[in-house]
């Protein structure tokens, strides 16, 4: 089940919040929130520019530290692989992280905009920070478990003795291409034990992933 189709059943999990307005993001603020999803349909002009950047074999990444200005899209029109197609998602992306910066209160974000043919981080994990976005602009969205299918003893570093993480493999959640989520780490205080677990999706043979996470600094 989707986590659109989990919202509309009225089964979300009280740590969650979702909505098709951006409205829901500042809920993430709220002390029970550790996942609060923007849940949108990417506009064509966007989703266009995003597969044109996706057009070649090898993985690529662009990272920023500082703030979102002019000198921000020069650096990412300059490493994208197709410049002359990246206007509508540096647009976007421009305005995502412009977003991030007002919310937080910040001029510095980190951004990082990856091109990935293979999973990320596959096993479910927390992330030892704060809050993050992370929105998919090609290829699966970010999986992630509602609390009551947490078993907090398998995280950290495999090991033989550690049990699984997903204590109820079924219950895994899955954000949707263009998503935006803002996710709970460890290091949110007073979310110290209570950080969003989750993990990158697979990805099949030749399928390819356009993952943009921002982080305020």
């Amino acid at each position: 089940m989707t986590l659109q189709q989990q919202a509309t059943d009225s089964r979300l999990p009280d740590h969650a919040a979702a909505d098709a307005d951006i409205s829901v993001l500042p809920r993430i603020f709220d002390e029970a929130i550790n996942i609060a999803v923007f849940e949108r349909a990417l506009p064509a002009d966007i989703a266009l520019s995003a597969k044109a950047q996706c057009q070649t074999e090898r993985a690529w990444q662009f990272g920023w530290l500082g703030e979102i200005n002019e000198a921000f899209t020069e650096d990412l029109r300059r490493h994208l692989p197709a410049p002359e197609a990246g206007e509508a998602l540096i647009e976007d992306i421009a305005t995502v992280a412009s977003a991030v910066a007002f919310l937080f209160e910040t001029d510095t974000v980190g951004v990082r905009l990856r091109l990935l043919n293979s999973a990320m981080c596959p096993r479910f994990h927390c992330d030892n920070l704060a809050v993050r976005l992370v929105t998919t602009y090609v290829g699966p969205g970010s999986e992630w478990l509602p609390e009551h299918a947490v078993n907090r003893l398998g995280l950290g570093a495999p090991r033989a003795d550690r049990p699984e993480v997903a204590a109820d493999p079924h219950a895994v959640q899955c954000l949707e291409c263009g998503d935006i989520a803002l996710i709970k780490g460890s290091g949110w205080i007073g979310c110290e034990e209570r950080g969003l677990v989750h993990r990158s999706p697979a990805l099949a043979g030749g399928e390819k992933r356009l993952l943009l996470t921002i982080d305020p600094a």
